[in-house]
């Protein structure tokens, strides 16, 4: 890349300081993006700007890909290529943006975090009679026995609650409510907690949950509650609310086979959602024919 041509890439970096007011951190991002754009150009004998096409650019992502850089951080680059682009069209030197369709690799979907049932039956198995424990303990087995998120489980009223009925009502995202089945120790330890809410509540408090103060209760301190409990369990892992979600799904997966199911459960708009336990229940699977089957276990050395 000659110097005419590199001395319109110091002209961006210079609008996106003075005009953009962007931080030195994130032009200097912007520099080693370009930089590495005009070493591929220099590489394929491409001799200005203005002669790149999207194919360049779909074999400058590939080769970075290949190189090892991220999908996510493939991605910032080309973002970045296409506002230079963009740049050198309102400058007059361009008349489109060639970067505009191309698109990094996909990034590989990362699974969610999990417990294992007997992980879960070691932090549930929680101890105590006072007001705080019984809220604890209700809002645990909530948590694993609905699903739901942490945003739901702090958003809940007393009336949310049938345990006659042995449902609860949640409102989740976009505003959708759904009908939630509670499990038997569940509806136990919310009893419990409902006897005791009285001794917390504050007068006029609609919450179902409530922290020390009476109010409802924030979704920090149900953080730190499920770590207290993560702590005193023995739990190696970091635990966190919305683990149990991850655990209830995947669970109940396993056992049931019903991915439309769980998706309802879980009150996901879309099931492609839900399909990441799909990859889970199926890493449990090979997990045990890899321990079970006669074909699959390495030969003893005799």
């Amino acid at each position: 890349m000659n110097a005419d041509e590199w001395q319109l890439a110091e002209d961006f970096f210079r609008h996106l300081s003075l005009e953009r007011r962007l931080s030195p951190h994130t032009v200097k991002g912007y520099r080693r993006d370009l930089v590495c754009l005009a070493e591929f150009c220099d590489r394929d004998d491409i001799a200005g700007w203005q002669e790149l096409r999207d194919f360049h650019l779909r074999r400058f992502a590939a080769l970075s890909h290949a190189a090892g850089l991220s999908p996510r951080s493939i991605q910032r680059r080309l973002s970045g290529v296409r506002s230079f682009l963009n740049y050198l069209i309102r400058e007059s030197r361009l008349k489109q943006n060639v970067g505009a369709d191309v698109a990094a690799p996909r990034a590989p979907r990362k699974l969610p975090d999990t417990l294992d049932v007997e992980q879960v039956e070691r932090l549930l198995d929680i101890r105590g009679d006072d007001p705080v424990t019984r809220r604890d303990r209700a809002m645990l087995e909530l948590l694993y026995s609905s699903g739901l998120r942490l945003a739901e489980l702090v958003g809940l009223d007393p009336p949310d609650l049938d345990l006659e009925d042995a449902t609860v009502r949640v409102t989740g995202k976009g505003s959708r409510t759904r009908v939630l089945p509670v499990g038997r120790k569940a509806r136990v330890a919310l009893r419990e907690w409902l006897a005791a809410r009285p001794e917390l509540v504050t007068a006029g408090e609609t919450a179902l949950f409530v922290g020390q103060r009476g109010r409802r209760i924030s979704p920090r301190v149900v953080q730190r509650r499920v770590r207290h409990w993560a702590q005193q369990s023995g739990l190696p892992k970091r635990v966190y609310p919305h683990l149990f979600r991850h655990s209830f799904a995947t669970h109940l997966l396993e056992s049931s086979r019903d991915l439309r199911g769980v998706q309802e459960m879980l009150g996901h708009a879309d099931i492609s959602t839900t399909q990441v336990y799909t990859h889970l229940d199926f890493q449990h699977l090979a997990k045990i024919y890899d321990e079970a089957h006669p074909r699959a276990r390495p030969k003893s050395k005799t």
